[in-house]
């Protein structure tokens, strides 16, 4: 954990918050300023990004946050996992969001400027993952 992560000292109980549900390596709680009644799922091991939330983290996070999206109960919401202040991370600890989605007014609006990408750039951009997966 580190000392000066808000997460980390929620999870710890030095500041209050309203849980949810908490495994041996999983926090969930309500976020405080939610888009609409929005929900925290979080890592407790500290990792600022997704790839370096160690891997059983990984494993136990998903189902916590499919309990809580199931709980919620609505029919419509976002999952929603941010790395980097360039993406919108507020928080320098990994953390999803599940936001429901009620209504047009509601939750997440998201605007995608989809791009339109040639076979070769497509072919390069697999090579180069896979290259990088594989080393």
């Amino acid at each position: 954990m580190a000392a000066s992560c808000i997460f980390c000292k929620i999870i710890k109980g030095a500041i209050p918050s309203h849980k949810l549900y908490e495994t041996e390596l999983t926090y969930s709680f309500l976020d405080i300023s939610p888009l609409s009644t929005g929900h925290l799922v979080i890592p407790k091991a500290h990792a600022q990004y997704l790839h370096e939330v160690p891997d059983e983290s990984l494993a136990d996070l998903l189902p916590v946050a499919k309990k809580i999206a199931s709980a919620i109960g609505a029919k419509n919401y976002n999952v929603l996992q941010n790395n980097g202040r360039l993406a919108h991370q507020a928080v320098d600890h990994a953390h999803f969001h599940i936001i429901p989605k009620p209504n047009d007014a509601e939750g997440l609006g998201v605007g995608w400027p989809m791009q339109i990408r040639s076979e070769d750039e497509l072919k390069a951009a697999k090579d180069a993952i896979i290259a990088k997966i594989n080393h």
